[in-house]
């Protein structure tokens, strides 16, 4: 966001001291010297003091010129979940206000989910449902997690992409939808460079490569507008806009591009003081230089729903290269960067609040979210709404009337009708788009005038509608007419089908439909009564083979093991229970050791290809004995049914003048010379290199893999260290199959 990202507190303070009046300043004061104390004892995974977080959240916030009680939030947001102080202290010390934010923001780490998903779907639908009541929990919230993306270097690498995934699924998003791009494109290019390093790093050199000739570009560029600008007589600050990583990332996958491709990595940022002036400096840079058939956008005219208005167009400016230009004025810019903080922004001594009643009306999706909460079976179903109706791309279209309506990409005239009232979508025979007639699933784009065409006498929805929308809202209305409607029927249905996939999975059904075993996994998929859950079979809700694994988990396990003693019986597969197994050493052209078994047929595993010095464990077969397997493949990763099919296994010895094969995969920037320099480094380190293969991507990131031949695992770790050495290596790895 700003350049400076490691604030002091006496910082943050003089930060407030700018654009805060002295009594103000003292409360955010007061919330420092208060979390400082809390906090006193703790300390954050990169060693320093975990003061240091509220301080850098607070100091995020105070860029954003966030009023005092926002502030006070970002120094205490952690103080009830990490301390043990409570909502009622706080409540009590600074105002039930700020109690309300921090809990808001703070996580549910004291309730028990059944999995780690679950746990993460239910903070998002919390923290979600919070900023619908109030946007600053989200605002407070985002500061916390661009602090968290800042430092992430000190987490494990699987953690790193847990998080980076996260951002770039949830918070990207919503910094994206309140308008918030400073944070937005911060938080996208940090979570790009820990779940795609080689492409980050890779567009970061393409871009350093030629920078001297866009800089170039750019000045001659903004002296040309300048003139025409001079011409007008209209003030105007121009500066030369840089691309994001991420967005250049994104363009480059979707639109199947190379970097020298994309046309908005020149572009140009032109701010005025009027409206007025943004279309009269639009069009002298029409004037000036020629536009490219479709791509202007006014969204001054047509504002984006999260307030964005800016006038864009690409022209084939100097040298008859594309270049972006923006156009807005002073106000549009502030909102541009800051979004709907902006509109909580403490100026002159006063908080300039938007209720949410008067926010709601340029930012919908916030009833959006409330409505999608009430049709939501769980935090996961809700999630899962919000992704695809919140936070995917829009398309705007017009009601007869000319209403702007914003639909998510890929929206048909059946979602329109939805969106603009149930009745509407129910009572729908067919739809005008632009004047003419179009089937119900037709997809919209932006630009359409959409008019639906219904009738009184309509008798509903019909089944084959869910398969013409696309959005969770309309999906929803139209599965609640058929609970409604035919719930009856629906029950009865689902009876049926439940029936049928027990006698499939050759049980008695009799034995699984009674009230008390149905009743129990009722409970597990969030239902009241038994008729709930049948209904819900009936009309689609719920997979019947899902139910009946459910119902049916205790006999399959048991049948699962009586299949395996007879497998064991008929492969003559024997082990020897012992309390303390001896262990016996197989002459095994492996060099294994089994604890406590013999007469087995060994094989090494071709799919992760174990060496000495591996970890490894032994996976009991269907009639082809053990097979060794590293103990991180993932085709022996254990389930509750086939654990008792492992036996430990060890090596005899991790020194061995024997021959095993491995795979690795080397991963880098495609050059001339590359594969050459790799194989010459192998065959230094190893003679023994069986196989070599490779592709080269669109984006130039080449993936090769060789086999090679080593005896054991320190030999293998010595040739990984030797190519990591090569220039323009990415990474370098061992794979399984």
């Amino acid at each position: 966001m700003a350049q400076k990202t490691d604030y002091t507190s006496k910082e943050v303070i003089a930060l407030c001291l700018s654009y805060m009046s002295s009594e103000h300043v003292a409360f955010v004061k007061k919330a420092y010297d208060f979390a400082n104390d809390a906090h006193k004892s703790q300390m954050r995974k990169s060693g320093e003091p975990y003061i240091m977080h509220p301080i850098q959240v607070a100091g995020i916030l105070a860029e954003l010129k966030m009023d005092p009680v926002t502030v006070a939030t970002g120094f205490l947001h952690d103080v009830v979940e990490d301390t043990d102080y409570t909502y009622a202290d706080l409540a009590e010390i600074f105002s039930p206000e700020v109690a309300d934010l921090v809990d808001g923001v703070t996580k549910l780490g004291k309730i028990k989910f059944k999995s780690k998903q679950e746990h993460q779907a239910e903070n998002h639908r919390k923290m979600l449902l919070a900023m619908a009541q109030d946007v600053r929990v989200i605002l407070v919230k985002l500061a916390d997690r661009l602090h968290n993306m800042r430092t992430l270097k000190h987490h494990k690498p699987e953690k790193q992409r847990s998080i980076a995934k996260e951002t770039l699924d949830i918070y990207a998003p919503l910094a994206d939808r309140l308008g918030i791009n400073k944070m937005k494109w911060e938080l996208e290019d940090t979570s790009l460079r820990y779940l795609n390093p080689q492409q980050y790093y890779r567009i970061v050199h393409l871009m350093n490569s030629r920078r001297e000739d866009r800089e170039r570009y750019i000045e001659d560029a903004k002296k040309a507008i300048e003139e025409s600008v001079k011409e007008l007589g209209v003030e105007a600050q121009i500066t030369g806009r840089p691309k994001h990583i991420y967005s250049i990332y994104k363009k480059m996958k979707s639109q199947k591009k190379q970097f020298n491709e994309i046309y908005d990595l020149l572009a140009i940022r032109i701010i005025v003081e009027s409206i007025k002036d943004c279309y009269a400096v639009l069009g002298a840079i029409h004037t000036r230089w020629k536009p490219m058939p479709g791509r202007f956008k006014d969204y001054i005219a047509m504002p984006k729903s999260n307030m964005y208005q800016s006038l864009h167009t690409t022209v084939l400016g100097p040298n008859a290269t594309p270049l972006e230009v923006q156009i807005r004025t002073v106000q549009m810019h502030e909102v541009a960067e800051y979004g709907v903080a902006a509109h909580w922004a403490y100026k002159e001594g006063i908080t300039q609040r938007v209720d949410n009643d008067q926010l709601s009306e340029h930012i919908s999706w916030f009833r959006d979210i409330l409505e999608l909460q009430s049709e939501s079976r769980n935090a996961s179903d809700f999630m899962d709404s919000i992704k695809e109706d919140i936070f995917k791309d829009k398309v705007y279209v017009f009601s007869p009337k000319g209403d702007v309506m914003e639909l998510p990409s890929g929206s048909s005239t059946l979602d329109f009708a939805f969106h603009v009232h149930t009745e509407v979508g129910s009572k729908s025979m067919g739809a005008k788009v632009n004047g003419k007639i179009v089937p119900l699933n037709y997809k919209l784009k932006t630009g359409d005038i959409v008019e639906m065409l219904t009738s009184p006498n309509s008798y509903g929805p019909s089944r084959d509608w869910l398969n013409y929308v696309s959005t969770s809202k309309a999906r929803n209305k139209i599965k609640r007419f058929f609970k409604t409607q035919e719930r009856e029927k629906n029950i009865e249905r689902g009876k049926d089908i439940l029936e049928k996939s027990l006698i499939e999975m050759e049980f008695n059904p009799k034995e699984f439909i009674k009230k008390e075993k149905i009743l129990k996994v009722a409970e597990r998929f969030n239902f009241n009564t038994e008729d709930d859950l049948f209904a819900a079979i009936g009309y689609g809700e719920v997979k019947s083979t899902t139910v009946a694994n459910r119902l049916t988990e205790k006999e399959r396990r048991e049948r699962e093991k009586e299949q395996i003693v007879l497998d064991e019986s008929s492969n003559t597969i024997e082990l020897k229970n012992k309390k303390e197994p001896e262990k016996m050493k197989i002459r095994h052209e492996g060099g294994v050791v089994i604890q406590g078994a013999d007469n087995l047929l060994i094989r090494l595993s071709k799919c992760c290809n174990p060496v000495p010095g591996d970890e490894i464990m032994g996976y009991i077969t269907r009639g082809r004995g053990v097979s060794i397997h590293r103990i991180d493949c993932p085709n022996i990763q254990q389930t509750d049914e086939e654990a008792n099919r492992l036996i430990e296994v060890e090596w005899e010895s991790t020194d061995s003048d024997k021959e095993y094969n491995a795979e690795l995969q080397v991963e880098g920037y495609d050059r001339s010379g590359f594969l050459n320099e790799i194989l010459q480094v192998i065959n230094s380190q190893t003679n023994k290199l069986s196989n070599v293969n490779g592709r080269v991507d669109k984006t130039g990131l080449a993936v090769i893999r060789v086999t090679i031949s080593i005896s054991n695992l320190k030999e293998l770790e010595q040739i990984v260290d030797k190519v990591k050495t090569i220039p323009d290596v990415y990474s370098v790895k061992r794979i399984t199959q």
